[in-house]
């Protein structure tokens, strides 16, 4: 769905509300808590209702809620959805204060918060609760991120979502965010922590004990509201398989999920090396690559050259030289519209892969919008090809607003498929990107800031090369009279090191001393294999109730995708057993809100309510395509502001907090004389719009496009951070070739190398200087296959990871040819190319 928006955002100081955000995050092994305190203070003269969206990581589990008012701290309540929103409105209209804090229908990870009558004068602290679990990275440290980012999500038309009362999110540029930010961790594990790394700078960690098994840090003053907050966590051993039982809530009826213990597993397997060292030689491989106009965004400020489709075509050319030999493949871009390179998956050879390669050098971020749903539904019509097991690779910046629709398909074929999911740049949807690979079975991986995206995904394709594990199963041994109900869905995926995890409440008694077992069996390339883990039973102290709280998420994530799948019967029991573990748990579900409402003697708030929207960091995305925008030219505007046009995102859009379908637009600065209002209803039905009026006083206008222009251009421009229009219709100097991939690029289907001038000039020689050291007897290829392996190992161990798989399916070629002189060629080469590589290195 195109959204028609006008409006003109400029840097003039209206008040808002949101003072400031405090930010504190406890890590305890891999879980993590985290409180948020948002400080609001009306400064104007009459009262205000306060609306701020913003994203939360898409597993977190909302616990807390409250909100303090002079000394009145009012505890918030989960509550069914509607009837909290009614509780909301009454309190409103007889001059209460109210809060409300409700989760988006199509997107687990936003949330809207709506602050109300808040009189002259009167300041009120909102504190909000979560818990989630760390994502375990490749090189096995913890990542949490906070989200500072809410990129405009692309709803496509027609898809999901009811009517309801619209919340803008408004966005401006980093520098002008009205808001500041405070931040602080403490990380506590029974290993010693090693060190903790962030994308934003942080003051050293403090370590508070001898051990270093605790320790604290602190983001550095003068953070800027441009980028997610990451931290990335490392502990001195690598993971080990942990239980964790907390004990039930005392005031909690016992029997239930509350009132039971509740039992928390990690699992990490180890598979046996003879399987691991093994790489498939089948599969059919479909690439899913995002071309919507944010792609064309810088992957990090420091290297404004690198877009991100741009190194997502540096990838996809890693990924097609590595592929194995006998698999099948097939590559889908998608904006709007989709397309394909091939009519169905075909055989890898050399002749397809110069195919795909040329389409994707021409691949550019310019297919409008994000609508992931048709490509999706169109490969899994695709019937799989016997004994090649389909694995898809989804790349995207994640900016849909049908997430839930979006994995609900994933989930609905994931018999059929792995699905490895890559986030890409900041703001990318957590829900999304996770939810793709969890339901798919894959592995998901974020690449933000100065990430590389390269080694990422070759750690996902040495995943999918992997065998599949297959027949998993989860037996318990528990003392009798202790029975188990697990939480959490059916394990689907195992891969090596990454962590598993089971929620499971425990019903009945058993004595202090009593031991559990867990017991998780599959099958691994035809070999029966197990993993066990003992534990004991006696709840650990100190956890709170986070283990509990998790678990309630889960399965409220659970019940919540079954009752999507069952929408539309008649059966209503799902949903209100996900409103009863909500309320039950406290933690908050798409089906509930959290609802606080000051019922003190106060007198009741007079006047009428003024609405203000509290602004997010606007994303890199919103003035990152100079090349492709249409021309707007504002006239007689002299301060910063941002233009935005008919664009693929709505990137003023109204947000309904109950679906995120764009319902209304109002664009309205206010209380500056480049007055420009502008309000777009959308059919209820069609989702086109209706009515659009103009009113500007200022002689700001936007031309329709250029010829030369492409017709999906994205038009937004911050006239503070993006070049003069002068300069809109030169295209950027491309920079050279990266050594690694200019050598890679000459890599045959087979494996090998081919002599030729482009080899020579690739290894830093001339064509004379490679032949001239060449044996007489040896073949052309295997001589240039050998330099350009030993070229690897000598210059590239650094980026080993992103070679590693073409490498070995060189050796294998190298192998087939039963090439003689094999050690004098590898002298050679080293003395050529002035390295000293070793035979049994190359794997020779």
């Amino acid at each position: 769905m195109m959204v028609n928006c006008c409006g003109l955002l400029t840097a003039n100081k209206e008040p808002v509300p949101l003072k400031s955000v405090g930010v504190e995050l406890e890590v305890r092994d891999h879980v993590a808590t985290v409180v948020s305190t948002l400080n609001y203070e009306n400064k104007e003269d009459k009262p205000l209702e306060a609306v701020f969206v913003f994203p939360l990581p898409g597993d977190a589990a909302v616990c807390h809620f409250s909100a303090t008012i002079g000394q009145t701290q009012i505890v918030a309540e989960v509550k069914e959805k509607q009837e909290a929103r009614e509780e909301y409105d009454d309190a409103l209209s007889s001059g209460q204060q109210a809060f409300l804090l409700e989760e988006s229908e199509q997107s687990p990870d936003i949330f809207s918060l709506s602050v109300g009558s808040l009189p002259p004068g009167e300041s009120a602290s909102i504190r909000l609760e979560y818990v989630t679990e760390l994502a375990v990275q490749a090189d096995d440290g913890l990542r949490f991120c906070l989200p500072a980012v809410l990129n405009p999500r692309y709803q496509p038309q027609g898809s999901g979502g009811s009517e309801g009362a619209s919340v803008q999110v408004t966005s401006v540029p980093a520098s002008l965010v009205p808001y500041s930010l405070s931040f602080s961790a403490r990380v506590s594990s029974p290993r010693p922590v090693s060190k903790v790394e962030s994308n934003c700078s942080l003051d050293p960690l403090q370590y508070l004990n001898p051990e270093q098994t605790q320790a604290t840090v602190k983001l550095a003053a003068g953070h800027k509201f441009d980028r997610d907050v990451e931290l990335l966590i490392y502990y001195k051993d690598a993971h080990q398989p942990t239980a964790v039982v907390e004990a039930g809530q005392a005031s909690a009826k016992p029997g239930t999920l509350m009132g039971d213990p509740v039992v928390m597993l990690s699992l990490y397997p180890e598979f046996p090396q003879a399987v691991m060292s093994s790489v498939a030689s089948c599969g059919e491989f479909v690439f899913l690559l995002d071309r919507s106009g944010s792609m064309d965004c810088p992957m990090d400020r420091s290297k404004r050259r690198e877009t991100r489709i741009g190194s997502a075509r540096d990838t996809l050319l890693l990924l097609l030289k590595s592929l194995p030999m006998g698999c099948y493949f097939n590559i889908y871009s998608f904006g709007s519209s989709f397309q394909h390179i091939f009519p169905k998956s075909v055989e890898y050879s050399q002749k397809t892969m110069e195919e795909a390669l040329k389409t994707v050098e021409e691949m550019g971020a310019d297919l409008g919008g994000t609508e992931i749903l048709n490509p999706l539904k169109h490969i899994y019509s695709q019937p799989c090809i016997p004994n090649q097991p389909r694995q898809l690779f989804v790349f995207t910046d994640g900016e849909v607003g049908n997430t839930k629709e979006v994995i609900s398909l994933v989930k609905k074929n994931s018999g059929s498929h792995r699905c490895f999911s890559f986030g890409i740049g900041e703001g990318a949807s957590s829900a999304l990107i996770n939810g793709l690979a969890k339901e798919g079975g894959g592995h998901a991986q974020f690449i933000t800031g100065t990430d590389r995206m390269q080694p990422k995904v070759m750690q996902s394709l040495r995943f999918a090369l992997q065998p599949a594990v297959v027949d998993i199963s989860v037996t318990w041994d528990l003392p009798k009279g202790v029975s188990v109900t697990v939480l959490s869905p059916p394990i689907t995926a195992l891969f090596q090191g990454q962590r598993s995890l089971i929620y499971a409440q425990l019903t009945g008694e058993s004595s202090k001393a009593a031991e559990g077992c867990v017991t998780v069996k599959y099958s691994l390339a035809g070999h029966p294999s197990q993993n066990q883990l003992h534990f004991s039973l006696k709840p650990a102290e100190d956890t709170g109730l986070t283990v509990h709280r998790l678990a309630a998420r889960t399965l409220i994530r659970s019940l919540e995708m079954e009752e999507r799948e069952r929408r539309g019967e008649q059966d209503k029991g799902v949903k209100k057993k996900v409103v009863e573990v909500s309320v039950q748990s406290g933690v908050s579900s798409v089906f509930t809100a959290f609802i606080a409402v000051n019922k003190g003697d106060g007198e009741a708030v007079q006047g009428p309510l003024v609405r203000r929207n509290v602004p997010t960091p606007r994303p890199m995305m919103m003035a990152c395509s100079m090349k492709r925008m249409m021309r707007c030219a504002p006239s007689s505007l002299n301060r910063p502001m941002m233009m935005a046009c008919p664009m693929p995102m709505g990137g003023m859009a109204s947000v309904a907090p109950d679906s995120l379908n764009i319902s209304r637009i109002i664009c309205s600065p206010g209380g500056s004389r480049n007055k420009l209002l502008c309000k777009t209803k959308v059919g209820a039905k069609t989702g086109k719009p209706l009515k659009m009026s103009l009113q500007t006083d200022a002689a700001a206008h936007c031309q329709p496009p250029q010829p030369e222009m492409r017709k999906s251009s994205l038009c937004s421009l911050s006239l503070d951070d993006t070049p003069p229009f002068g300069d809109a219709g030169t295209a950027p100097k491309q920079p050279p070739r990266d050594p690694l991939l200019q050598l890679v690029s000459l890599q045959k289907a087979s494996g090998c190398w081919v002599l030729d001038p482009a080899l020579a000039a690739a290894l830093g020689k001339t064509s004379e200087e490679v032949e001239n050291l060449k044996l007489a007897s040896v073949n052309q290829e295997v001589w240039a296959t050998i330099l350009a392996l030993i070229w690897l190992h000598g210059f590239k161990m650094d980026a080993q990871d992103e070679w590693q798989l073409l490498a070995m399916k060189a050796v294998s070629w190298l192998r087939a040819q039963n090439a003689s002189c094999v050690t004098e060629c590898v002298e050679a080469g080293n003395v050529l190319l002035g390295c000293n590589v070793k035979k049994d290195v190359l794997g020779l």
